[in-house]
C-alpha cells in the first residue's frame, strides 16, 4: 500500500513539471522573420505586345516572256545587293538588242546623207540652181532623218531594257523567299509582271506596339525624367528573352477611337541578321522615375475587405497591423508602397498567416543573399 502511494506521488510530480515546462514554451514569443523596406531609385515601365518588321520587303518581279532558265540562290538564304538572282531566257532580248543598233546604225546613216543633201541644196538654192520647193524638201528629209534616229535610239534603250530584265539582280542586302516558279517555269511578265519571289531587308527592324493615350500623356509630362531611348524586351520562344536598345522614331498623329490607343514605331538594328519580320514581342516602355521608392517583398502583402495591408514589428516586437497604398511591382518579386510604411521599420516578410495583430514575436533577419548573372 505504501509502494502504490509513493508511485502516484511520483507520477504527479512528473505531470506537474510538464505541465509547467509546457505552459512556459507557449509563453514564449514565436520567431518570425522580418524584414526592412529596401529604398533605391527604379523606373516605371509597362509592358505591351508588339512585333517586328522589316525595313523593307521588295517584291522581286519578272517583267518580261520567257523561260526561267536559271535561280541563283538557296531559298531563305541572305543575299547582297547586286546578287544575280534569277535568269529569264535572254536570247529573244539579245536578238532584238542587235536588231536596234542596227536599225540606229542604218538611221543615223540617212541622217548624215540628209544633212549633207540639205547642205548642197542650200548652196544651190544660193546660185539660183534649185528651187525654194527642192531646198523645203531636202530639209523636210533631214528633219525626218533626225526623228528616225531618236525613233531608234529610244527602241535600243527599251531591247536593252528588256535585256536587263532577264537578269534579275538583288536591290538590296536581306533574306530571299521561296519563289513559287521552279527553272524551266515560263513568265509570262510582259502585261502583268510576275512576283518570283520577295526580298527582305533586314538590316534595320521596327518593331510596332500600341500604347494607351493616357500612358503616352504622363509619358511626356515625365519626359525630362526618362530617356529618349527606350529599351525594347523581345520574348523569342519559351523562357528566352533578349533586350535591344531602339529608338521611338513616330507616333501616329491620332488615337484610334475603337481602342483609345496610338500606333507606336521604335527602330533598331539587326546585324546579325537574328531577328526575323513578323516576331511577336513584349515592349517595355518606362513612363515614370521615382528617385525613393519603397520596396517591399510582395509575398508579405495581405489582402482583406479593407484593402491591401501589411504587419509591421514595432520597436517593442509586437505585430500591428497596418493599412498600406501599393504601388507597382518592380524586379518580379518587390512592390511599391506609396502609403502606410516607413523606410525605417520592420515588416513581417514570410508567415504572415502566422501572426495578428497584438501579438509578440522574436522577429530575426536573414542576410541578404547576393544575386548571380547567369553566364
Amino acid at each position: 500500500m505504501k509502494s502504490f502511494i509513493l508511485y502516484f506521488t511520483i507520477a504527479a510530480l512528473i505531470i506537474s513539471c510538464n505541465k509547467g515546462t509546457n505552459e512556459k514554451a507557449s509563453n514564449m514569443p514565436m520567431p518570425i522573420e522580418v524584414a526592412q523596406p529596401v529604398v533605391k531609385e527604379v523606373t516605371l515601365t509597362r509592358e505591351y505586345p508588339g512585333y517586328l518588321d522589316a525595313d523593307a520587303a521588295v517584291a522581286i518581279m519578272g517583267r518580261v516572256n520567257g523561260t526561267l532558265v536559271s535561280k541563283n540562290f538557296k531559298a531563305g538564304s541572305r543575299v547582297k545587293k547586286g546578287d544575280l538572282l534569277f535568269v529569264i531566257d535572254p536570247t529573244l532580248y539579245k536578238n532584238e538588242v542587235v536588231q536596234a543598233e542596227a536599225a540606229l546604225s542604218t538611221a543615223k546613216a540617212q541622217l548624215q546623207y540628209a544633212r549633207d543633201n540639205y547642205d548642197r541644196m542650200k548652196a544651190a538654192y544660193n546660185s539660183n540652181a534649185v528651187s525654194s520647193i527642192e531646198l523645203a524638201q531636202a530639209q523636210t528629209n533631214m528633219i525626218s532623218s533626225e526623228a528616225q534616229v531618236s525613233n531608234a535610239q529610244a527602241a535600243l534603250s527599251t531591247a536593252r531594257t528588256n535585256l536587263d530584265y532577264c537578269y534579275i539582280k538583288a536591290p538590296h542586302n536581306g533574306l530571299m523567299t521561296l519563289s513559287e516558279y521552279p527553272t524551266g517555269s515560263y513568265i509570262a511578265g510582259v502585261n502583268s509582271p510576275v512576283q518570283l519571289g520577295t526580298l527582305y531587308k533586314d538590316d534595320i527592324m521596327y518593331a510596332y506596339f500600341n500604347v494607351t493615350d493616357n500612358q503616352w500623356l504622363r509619358q511626356q509630362q515625365r519626359k525630362g525624367e526618362v530617356g529618349k531611348e527606350e529599351y525594347i524586351t523581345f520574348a523569342l520562344g519559351e523562357d528566352r528573352y533578349f533586350t535591344r536598345r531602339a529608338k521611338m522614331d513616330y507616333l501616329s498623329p491620332d488615337v484610334m477611337l475603337s481602342t483609345g490607343t496610338m500606333r507606336v514605331r521604335a527602330e533598331l538594328k539587326n546585324e546579325n541578321g537574328f531577328l526575323r519580320p513578323g516576331s511577336y514581342i513584349s515592349v517595355v516602355l518606362p513612363y515614370e522615375k521615382i528617385s525613393d521608392a519603397i520596396l517591399v517583398n510582395d509575398a508579405a502583402i495581405g489582402t482583406d475587405q479593407a484593402g491591401n495591408f501589411i504587419y509591421v514589428a514595432t520597436p517593442d516586437d509586437i505585430v500591428e497591423y497596418r493599412h498600406i497604398v501599393t504601388g507597382s511591382i518592380v524586379d518580379d518579386t518587390m512592390r511599391i508602397i506609396q502609403k502606410g510604411l516607413q523606410p525605417n521599420e520592420r515588416y513581417v516578410n514570410k508567415a504572415i498567416m502566422k501572426v495578428r495583430n497584438g501579438m509578440k514575436i522574436s522577429p530575426y533577419t536573414l542576410p541578404l543573399q547576393k544575386s548571380h548573372t547567369p553566364q
